[in-house]
């Protein structure tokens, strides 16, 4: 059974948002304020987390930081807002997916599973990858472990992060658009959001690389999109 935390401070919300939840075979658990919520994902590892954005004590941007320090749970941010900035924020602070409210009970539904399988699918058969194990230089990626080693350190990724490593650590010298990597990673036709990529590119790229500046791992092919090292 799969455990959920709504962080939401309107109950008639968070109480639909049960229903339909423990239709999935969810467990359920509930916040109504950010700081609450915090405290709930930290000391319950849930499998999802649905946290709106305007929540009392602490906003859901704070909350979506907070979490992506320590851990890689799946989160879906929801926002009565429909301004770009606040979906492009949300995304890019670490969010899996975005709903802006009001919103229909089904694509909800289809998005929670969506996050579900691909949770449950390993990385390495999504993107066809015969390796379980992926030593490059001085970096090493246990993909079944979900688990990165830099130089014998560990490396604390966000599950984008991890995903976008594995999927190119795994084809090295393959090119991938932002556009391939939206839909490869995310799963989802974002368009307009390519910027969201760079943004998860640059904080991988800053947990990994030894130069920012002239990166070991990461190419930017300009013009193309981004490849991994075939070099090394």
């Amino acid at each position: 059974m799969k455990q959920v935390l709504v962080i939401e401070d309107d109950p008639e919300i968070t109480d639909l948002l049960e229903i339909h939840l423990r239709d999935l075979d969810c467990k359920v658990m509930k916040a109504l304020d950010g700081v609450t919520g915090l405290k709930k994902t930290l000391k319950h590892h849930p499998d999802l987390i649905i946290l709106d954005i305007a929540l009392p004590k602490m906003d859901g941007i704070e909350v979506c930081q907070k979490i992506r320090a320590q851990l890689n749970t799946p989160i879906i941010m929801l926002t009565a807002k429909t301004e770009e900035i606040d979906r492009v924020l949300g995304l890019e602070v670490g969010a899996d997916d975005y709903m802006t409210k009001p919103f229909s009970i089904r694509e909800f539904i289809a998005r929670v599973k969506a996050i579900f399988r691909r949770t449950k699918m390993s990385i390495e058969s999504m993107n066809d990858s015969k390796h379980s194990i992926i030593s490059i230089d001085c970096l090493h990626i246990d993909v079944d472990k979900r688990k990165v080693l830099l130089k014998n350190q560990k490396v604390e990724l966000s599950p984008k992060e991890f995903e976008l490593l594995v999927l190119m650590a795994s084809n090295p010298g393959k090119n991938y658009s932002r556009s391939d990597l939206l839909r490869l990673i995310w799963g989802y036709d974002f368009d307009g959001y390519e910027h969201t990529v760079n943004s998860h590119i640059n904080r991988l790229r800053a947990k990994i690389e030894p130069n920012m500046t002239d990166p070991t791992f990461i190419i930017t092919n300009w013009g193309v999109g981004y490849k991994f090292n075939e070099e090394l």
